[in-house]
């Protein structure tokens, strides 16, 4: 599962039932849920019960799962369980056995199929060619839009940046301050840890960022998060370049048009238009792993307008740094970290010293976010050696953020007095697989995770075949 989907998961599991009745009411969302959050053994189970009028005893859905993969076939179970795509059903006297819940089950039927009203999938637009907009026109004014988003959060290192870019409304600073992005003092405005974590990421996973964060937002702008949801789910069901209507929308969605405006994800000729055209932002949200990773890398490219396919840093041992870069937006991404000292039209040059690391750490980025940019960053000419940065410039950017921590924390959950060694390395090796384990001592059969929901989960599904079972 990409980090995009990963984000939206998270948000998704936090709902109660009720949402999730009224959202898998629309063909679209439970089309883009099957085709995003799910991995490829649970969408083969969704498939496979997609049109069963009888739960299946879980001995069957057992033989569908080869016998050395059995604890993949519980973490598709259990996604599905939580997602509320699949439901137990027990009876007295017969084994356990699971079933599509409804309207999840018919809304998919109908998506796959086609057929009814229920306009889930938009209202396409018919506008006169000499007055439509082209594919470029819209990547154009997604580039301006999104690099602007990214201008604000990193463009208080004085270059200028900010002129360059959109015009960001108040409401989309907000939001970056809310989902602590950047951190607004007065006038000044620096970007966080996570923010600079969040402009490392590919687009497509920025973007569910900054939608989640509209989502947990969403309340306090007295939206529905059904329709919230609904409509960001449809949106990447449209086609790139096709006009669509207004007509079918509710207040909540059409109030949402001219927030997501401001993203890039949607454009309009004004507010007033009767008609509004997505995006590549927004059809690429719910494509799966495939398709996200061309679409995704190809307006990845276009956005940056840089050498950012095949590396544009140089950095020597003696920390002197060169960017073949023209783009406004890396060289304020670098003056994060470096005191920049020269600058050419196709080329910039400066040096990495103490003060301009000790400046990034200040704003709450890591050594390791800066080394994570330098290597995804390096030139080819730099990537024929062994370890493509100088191990020189590596240590001593960790070293200079040592200098002003000597301990790190993790918020999280331990879990341990497990009776048994098998009791123990079950759920342990869980928690690895999912990417929550922060640190185990199997001596001591005891682990630590930064998320527990996942592991509760899975501890109590065993407790209940153990029932069954005994």
């Amino acid at each position: 599962m990409s980090a995009s989907s990963v984000r939206s998961f998270e948000y998704l599991e936090s709902l109660p039932g009720t949402v999730f009745n009224r959202l898998y009411k629309q063909p679209s969302t439970a089309l883009a849920i099957f085709r995003r959050m799910l991995p490829h053994l649970a969408k083969s189970f969704v498939m496979a019960m997609l049109y069963m009028t009888r739960p299946l005893p879980v001995t069957d859905l057992e033989t569908w799962v080869r016998p050395g993969s059995r604890r993949e076939q519980d973490t598709a179970v259990d996604l599905l369980e939580r997602l509320q795509i699949l439901k137990r059903s027990a009876e007295p006297g017969k084994p356990r056995s699971y079933m599509l819940t409804n309207p999840f089950a018919s809304s998919l039927r109908q998506a796959l199929t086609g057929g009814g009203n229920h306009k889930s999938f938009g209202i396409p637009s018919d506008v006169p060619s000499k007055d439509g907009v082209t594919v470029s026109q819209l990547d154009d004014f997604a580039r301006k839009q999104w690099e602007g988003v990214l201008g604000y959060m990193v463009g208080s290192t004085g270059i200028g940046l900010r002129d360059e870019g959109a015009n960001l409304s108040p409401s989309v600073k907000h939001l970056l301050q809310y989902g602590g992005l950047v951190d607004v003092k007065g006038r000044n405005v620096d970007i966080t840890q996570d923010g600079f974590a969040f402009v490392l990421q590919e687009v497509n996973a920025q973007v569910w960022t900054i939608l989640v964060l509209y989502l947990e937002n969403a309340e306090q702008l007295g939206m529905d998060h059904v329709d919230v949801l609904s409509f960001l789910f449809m949106l990447g069901s449209l086609e790139l370049g096709q006009a669509y209507s207004k007509a079918n929308l509710t207040e909540t969605q059409l109030q949402m048009l001219l927030d997501l405006r401001d993203f890039g994800i949607i454009y309009q000729d004004s507010p007033a238009s009767n008609n509004y055209y997505p995006t590549r932002l927004a059809t690429t949200l719910t494509s799966d792993a495939g398709a996200l990773g061309s679409a995704s890398a190809g307006f990845d490219s276009a956005l940056h307008s840089s050498t950012n396919d095949k590396g544009f840093v140089f950095i020597e041992t003696n920390y002197r740094l060169y960017a073949y870069t023209s783009s406004p937006l890396q060289i304020a991404i670098l003056s994060l970290f470096t005191r920049l000292s020269t600058r050419y039209p196709n080329m910039i040059s400066g040096k990495m010293t103490r003060e301009s690391v000790r400046r990034a750490i200040s704003m709450g980025i890591t050594g390791d976010q800066i080394v994570d940019f330098l290597y995804t960053h390096a030139h080819p000419q730099m990537r024929k050696t062994e370890t493509v940065l100088p191990p020189t410039v590596v240590d001593q950017i960790r070293l200079w953020q040592i200098e002003g921590e000597r301990m790190k924390s993790t918020v999280g959950f331990l879990f341990k007095d497990f009776s048994t060694a098998a009791e123990y390395e079950g759920p342990c090796r869980y928690a690895g697989d999912i990417g929550v384990l922060a640190w185990k001592n199997d001596a001591k059969r005891m682990f630590f995770v930064t998320k527990h929901e996942q592991i509760a989960a899975y501890l109590k599904s065993k407790k209940d075949k153990r029932m069954e079972g005994g």
